[in-house]
């Protein structure tokens, strides 16, 4: 693919602020590509970009649905600190809602540990893998699926009419790589913006265990109110008592 929206590759990456962007017109996954260029040596900030994937993978084998022209689908390349590795899905999620605000209807909801909300729908997923070389981590891909335009799924949330991919790129991509950045535990300041944003705090939920979401530790375990009291799960997906299923993959 030449160019996304009319901005080639080159133009891109400067508007983004990354080394380099490989733009694709199909691929099975942009994760796998980013995988690819990181092994190689590409350096932090690469960019894959593809209109559609065919075999986009999310947490627990779920499946992006990417639409041409529709949505964004990227994964770009770091090497962040390893002590934030536990908490990265929620310091991404939260520095993308905020970028994400100004084209949002309402403001950007965050559901533990890594999908955003809008009035409830889904409006992106994030995805993070990383490599490791003994108990070196060699590098981390960070997927991040956006629906802009079209939902492709019913109930799916898309962001307000008018949102320009190209600009929706220029704030989003260097808030998430300004949170790959961030070190230790999340701080008073991001616990705050979360329970803020916490779609579903005091919500009834059957998994990771039945109870009430009671919010997030600062290590980023998912607090649960249950009969026998409050439990901590660092693992696992979030879902309501009423679930109404949500996919996301890069």
């Amino acid at each position: 693919m030449g160019a996304l929206d009319g901005c080639p590759a080159l133009e891109l990456a400067r508007v983004c602020g990354v080394p380099a962007v490989h733009l694709f017109a199909s691929l099975s996954s942009t994760m796998d590509v980013a995988h690819r260029l990181a092994s190689s040596g590409a350096p932090d900030g690469t960019l894959v970009l593809s209109e559609e994937q065919v075999q986009g993978r999310g947490r627990q084998g779920r499946v992006w649905r990417s639409e041409p022209c529709e949505c964004l689908t990227f994964t770009f390349i770091e090497r962040p600190p390893s002590d934030g590795l536990d908490v990265l899905s929620l310091r991404l999620g939260l520095q993308a809602a905020k970028a994400l605000d100004r084209w949002s209807a309402a403001p950007v909801q965050l559901k533990w540990p890594n999908d955003l909300k809008v009035k409830g729908a889904k409006l992106a997923g994030i995805l993070v893998e990383a490599r490791w070389r003994g108990t070196h981590l060699d590098w981390v891909s960070i997927g991040f699926g956006l629906n802009v335009r079209g939902a492709p799924w019913p109930g799916a949330a898309t962001l307000a009419p008018g949102a320009e991919r190209v600009e929706i790129l220029r704030a989003l991509v260097p808030a998430l790589r300004e949170a790959a950045q961030g070190r230790g535990a999340l701080t008073v300041a991001e616990l705050h913006e979360y329970r803020s944003r916490d779609w579903a705090r005091d919500l009834a939920i059957v998994e990771p265990a039945v109870g009430t979401a009671r919010g997030i530790t600062a290590t980023g375990a998912l607090v649960i109110e249950t009969a026998a009291g409050r439990v901590e799960r660092t693992a696992g997906s979030l879902i309501p008592a009423e679930n109404t299923p949500d996919v996301a993959g890069f």
